[in-house]
């Protein structure tokens, strides 16, 4: 609604208003409602009847005006235009929040270039590199020999070096994007409130995560063996890890805090967290989640898990996706590789030759 509005004061074509100690001073002012119409179709009509208002002199103008004070008012006809608006977006939008909605199909909001995005990957890439090519040195330099250590010597070695590497590269990642900041609320977000909501509950959404993970993975792994598709994985890092596992109560504890602690922390933030969310600056969401799995199953250097690791990429970045929390998809990682330690650590201390069945899948 718009209404002209024709102030005529008493004085004219300049008043001068006293101010008492009260700091106030009755002004006479004429409001006539004139012939205007709505600027936008949009607000509904509104009627304001004219009226003859007096300001009471118990109203106060502004404490910051000394008391006494003379103030001269300059007049003039020009009308003054009132704007009234009409907003009831809060409560639609309060009503739309209310219902269940699929997340997955928008983008966020990318503070941040590609210039930010190129750089701040090769840096995290660089960082993870470099750090262990200079704990591997630091190791040679204190005269400790990897291969005289014990199977829980190595498995401490493994957890130390590995919470350095996740502390440097996320230390690089938040440094690089923190000159973006405030950044908005649903990026490098780890929310524990409200677990069991049915539109963003990380750890509900984690479940139904996981149990499709566990489904998907199978159903990979079942074509694979249709189609005769088994590389070797001599070179997996879980190939690896199999002296550890089972060895003893340190060594499982060490290889639970790796792969069900700090490695999803550290691959979620950065391939999720980060790397994802970027992609949604030009690319659609699912299109960014295929993208960032595929990023992912790579980054493992693991040819012959690389079907299941990209599988289980997407599961993690339509979960992401749905609840914009990271404790989402970290969660559902954590339970994946931990079970899997678990299993195998169950298996083997129950006779069976793990690293044969590995190999036969």
């Amino acid at each position: 609604m718009a209404v002209n509005l024709n102030p005529s004061l008493t004085r004219s074509p300049a008043s001068t208003l006293s101010l008492s100690t009260r700091l106030c001073s009755p002004v006479n002012c004429h409001f006539g409602k004139s012939q205007g119409r709505l600027f936008s179709p949009l607000i509904p009509s509104l009627k304001l009847p004219a009226t003859n208002t007096r300001i009471s002199p118990d109203r106060h103008f502004s404490p910051l005006i000394p008391a006494n004070s003379k103030i001269r008012v300059a007049s003039t006809r020009r009308p003054s235009t009132i704007y009234c608006f009409k907003n009831s977006a809060p409560e639609e939008s309060l009503q739309k929040d209310k219902g269940f909605s699929l997340q997955v199909l928008k983008r966020w909001d990318v503070p941040w270039n590609w210039q930010t995005i190129s750089l701040t990957s090769l840096a995290c890439g660089f960082s993870f590199v470099l750090t262990g090519l200079i704990e591997a040195a630091a190791i040679q330099y204190s005269g400790i020999n990897i291969q005289e250590l014990s199977l829980d010597g190595t498995a401490e070695i493994l957890f130390l070096t590995q919470g350095i590497a996740t502390a440097v590269v996320l230390t690089v990642l938040l440094s690089l994007t923190k000159s973006f900041s405030p950044l908005p609320d649903d990026i490098y977000q780890y929310d524990w409130r409200e677990p069991f909501d049915l539109k963003k509950g990380w750890l509900l959404w984690a479940g139904i995560g996981l149990g499709g993970a566990l489904a998907a993975v199978a159903v990979t792994g079942a074509a694979m063996s249709f189609f005769s598709f088994n590389p070797e994985r001599k070179t997996d890092s879980l190939m690896m890890l199999l002296p550890l596992i089972g060895s003893s109560t340190i060594s499982t504890a060490c290889l639970v805090g790796v792969t069900g602690v700090l490695a999803p922390v550290l691959e979620e933030t950065v391939f999720r967290g980060f790397f994802m969310v970027s992609l949604t600056k030009w690319l659609p969401t699912p299109l960014s989640v295929l993208l960032s799995a595929a990023v992912f199953a790579l980054a493992h250097l693991t040819p012959g898990g690389f079907p299941q690791l990209f599988v289980l990429g997407i599961v993690l970045g339509f979960s992401y996706s749905q609840t914009r929390n990271l404790l989402t998809p970290i969660t559902i990682h954590a339970f994946w590789n931990t079970g899997v330690i678990i299993l195998l650590t169950f298996l083997q201390l129950n006779g069976y030759d793990i690293k044969e069945m590995l190999q036969s899948q």
